[in-house]
């Protein structure tokens, strides 16, 4: 019974890590996105560098890894034996949530600067999508709407 109960929770934990993602690419919009005014700018790309974007999930992991390795490491033992064990299991549980939470939620990015027809230069990271890729010398629009930009092809 106790092992069903722990695959059931490493089961939704990891389909809750996984069912968070959405695509951040520039050919996709979400439900906030609709019917908002953005500002768009045209430009020309500078630079374009690869890059590592971190993931956001690790708390949830820690705290999911620290609870089952709690649970799993109380059943190693008795008495203060099985309160030791608990807690080496939930410090052990809470590095290792954090490390499989970090590595699902990492993606590829680009960071593209970008010289503005208006005469500045902006830089803006997104996540890579491998069907929009962007050149040095490439036209392309940029949607801003307040603090966030997306670029997409012209």
């Amino acid at each position: 019974m106790n092992k069903i109960f722990c695959v059931l929770i490493l089961s939704c934990i990891g389909f809750g890590l996984l069912g968070c993602s959405n695509n951040p690419y520039g050919d996709s919009y979400g439900v906030a996105d609709t019917r908002t005014v953005q500002q768009v700018r045209y430009g020309t790309i500078m630079k374009t560098e690869p890059v590592t974007i971190e993931g956001e999930g690790e708390v949830v992991g820690a705290v999911a890894g620290a609870a089952i390795g709690g649970i799993l490491g109380s059943k190693i033992g008795g008495g203060s034996g099985s309160d030791i064990a608990a807690i080496g299991g939930g410090v052990l549980g809470g590095v290792a949530g954090t490390k499989a939470a970090k590595g699902v939620t990492q993606r590829q990015g680009v960071n593209l600067t970008i010289k503005m027809d208006a005469g500045d230069t902006i830089a803006i990271v997104q996540e890579a999508n491998p069907s929009m890729v962007f050149r040095v010398g490439q036209r392309v629009r940029v949607n801003i709407d307040g603090r966030t930009a997306r670029v997409v092809p012209e």
